[in-house]
């Protein structure tokens, strides 16, 4: 089995509705988003023969995925009052608004789940919040 690994980073912030502990507040975070691709073969023929894939659309992928979060507040859906959301946005703030509490764990999951409809070849997906401190999803083996 061959696998490559490629990251890139953001910096977001982000809280967590409904937490009791210091990250029930606005903080941030340089995220770190790590994939690693598997394959069984290397690509036979053409100018990437010997390759899984190309390192440079690999890597573009993945900085384009991690550009689109950056510098901003990363907040769940239903967890800021219209009020505070309006107040927000007339202040001109960049707001991603997501479906899930926006964890190490869901992240490494969402973000799995856009590489892989992009049709990369995914063995697992890394998201650290810190630099001692991540989440991996790999989906089950079919």
């Amino acid at each position: 089995m061959y696998y490559m690994k490629t990251s890139a980073a953001f910096d977001s912030a982000h809280f967590l509705h409904g937490y009791h502990g210091k990250c029930a507040n606005i903080h941030g975070h340089r995220w770190t988003l790590e994939i690693m691709l598997r394959s069984d073969k290397l690509q036979e023929s053409g100018e990437k023969r010997g390759m899984l894939m190309d390192f440079g659309d690999v890597k573009k992928m993945v900085r384009t995925l991690a550009r689109n979060y950056d510098h901003a507040l990363i907040y769940e859906s239903d967890s800021l009052r219209p009020k505070t959301l309006e107040a927000l946005n007339e202040e001109g703030f960049r707001l991603i608004e997501v479906p899930f509490r926006p964890t190490a764990e869901n992240f490494a999951k969402h973000f799995y789940e856009i590489l892989s409809g992009q049709g990369l070849p995914l063995k697992s997906v890394t998201v650290y919040e810190t630099p001692e401190n991540c989440a991996v999803y790999e989906a089950e083996e079919e």
